[in-house]
């Protein structure tokens, strides 16, 4: 490809398994442009009625991918998880060709950290997320919820009792559970954003931010 790629602004997507699929699939569906790169011809033809950009290219090969002008994007998603040879080399190449900021899945925690030494600015485990986050819907209590690497997670739950009919500042959760809540939403409303003099109700849903830690116990007396 000569010149500046076509796809600029967009992301290239590495791998066409059950990760990479999806996350193309989402990002196509959110408006972005994603060139999606496979090398195996199955998958190239499976997705290829289903995704707008999919090329077959061997992703190891610094000169394929330079052919295929993926030095001209800024994000690149290294989707490949159980060969690890073709992940760690993959990312290798994305981040040699001058892309800057280079997400890889991992599958363990030293197949990520091989890939942070690499150059991979942002290392995601999808398996192991998934399960923390189904582990905290199975309770009950939590409704959604989205952990970051930091420890910092932000949840949606229903609002603990000792809310009820008294406003943020009146219930001083902060201050008692390290807990910031940062919207409320009533039945048949939107959410809203949470000041100082927003009332809670029963049956309203918190988005709440925390430590991981002071969310979980948060949600604990709901």
């Amino acid at each position: 490809m000569g010149g500046r790629n076509v796809l600029e602004g967009g992301v290239l997507v590495v791998g066409l398994g059950r990760f990479g699929s999806s996350l193309a699939e989402s990002l196509e569906r959110s408006g972005h442009e994603v060139l999606a790169v496979e090398r195996r011809p199955e998958l190239v033809q499976q997705w290829s009625g289903r995704l707008t950009h999919v090329v077959q290219a061997e992703s190891t090969s610094e000169d394929a991918m330079r052919q295929l002008g993926a030095g001209d994007f800024d994000v690149a998603v290294v989707a490949i998880g159980t060969d690890l040879e073709s992940s760690i080399v993959s990312t290798s190449v994305l981040v040699d060709i001058g892309i800057p900021n280079v997400w890889a899945k991992a599958i363990t925690v030293p197949h990520g950290r091989i890939l942070e030494r690499v150059g991979a600015r942002h290392v995601v485990y999808p398996e192991r997320d998934a399960g923390t986050r189904v582990a905290h819907l199975l309770t009950g209590k939590i409704i959604d919820f989205i952990e970051f690497d930091d420890g910092y997670a932000i949840t949606k739950m229903r609002a603990p009792r000792e809310a009820w009919g008294r406003t943020l500042g009146q219930a001083a959760l902060r201050s008692k559970y390290g807990v910031t809540v940062v919207g409320v939403k009533r039945r048949g409303q939107d959410f809203t954003y949470a000041q100082a003099d927003t009332l809670v109700e029963e049956g309203d849903l918190l988005i709440v931010a925390a430590s991981t830690e002071a969310a979980e116990r948060f949600a604990a007396l709901t």
